[in-house]
C-alpha cells in the first residue's frame, strides 16, 4: 500500500517538472481558457459525447508534451554531446506534439463551431467591457506566466 501511495508521489513530482516546460503551460492555459468558457458560460451547447472528445483531445495534447518532455531527458542523458540522431529524436517527439496539438484544434472546430454562440459571446463582451478589460488582463498574467523562465534542475 505505501509503495502505491508513493507512486502518486512521484507522479506528483513529474507533473511538477512538466509545468516547468513553456509550452505544457502554454497548452493547459489554452485548455484551462476553454473549459472555463465552457464552465461558466451557456452559449455552448455540448453533448457527453462532445465534452467526452474535447476532454480527451486536450489531454492527448498534455500527455503527448509530458512525454516529449521525458524523452528530451533521456536523450539528454543518453547522448550529453550534439548527436544528429539525439537531435532527430526530440524532433519527432515535438512533431508528434504537433500532430497531437493539430487534431485537438480539429475536434475543438468540429466540437465548438456554433455560430450562435460566438455572436453572444461577442455581444457580451460589447455589453460588458469591463468584462472585456478583465478578460485582457488575465491573458496577460497568463501570458507572463507561460513565458516566465524557470530554472530547470538536472
Amino acid at each position: 500500500m505505501l509503495g502505491f501511495l508513493r507512486s502518486f508521489r512521484y507522479a506528483g513530482r513529474g507533473f511538477a517538472l512538466c509545468l516547468r516546460e513553456r509550452n505544457f503551460r502554454f497548452h493547459l492555459a489554452l485548455f484551462s481558457y476553454m473549459i472555463g468558457y465552457l464552465v461558466i458560460y451557456d452559449w455552448f451547447v455540448l453533448t457527453r459525447g462532445e465534452w467526452a472528445a474535447l476532454l480527451l483531445a486536450a489531454a492527448f495534447v498534455l500527455a503527448a508534451e509530458a512525454f516529449n518532455t521525458a524523452l528530451e531527458a533521456l536523450v539528454d542523458l543518453a547522448s550529453p554531446g550534439q548527436h544528429p540522431l539525439a537531435a532527430k529524436a526530440k524532433d519527432i517527439a515535438a512533431g508528434a506534439v504537433l500532430l497531437c496539438a493539430a487534431a485537438a484544434i480539429a475536434v475543438g472546430i468540429a466540437v465548438l463551431y456554433q455560430p450562435e454562440a460566438f455572436r453572444k459571446l461577442y455581444a457580451y463582451y460589447i455589453e460588458n467591457p469591463l468584462m472585456l478589460v478583465a478578460l485582457g488582463i488575465s491573458l496577460t498574467i497568463t501570458g507572463i506566466l507561460i513565458l516566465w523562465p524557470t530554472k530547470k534542475k538536472n
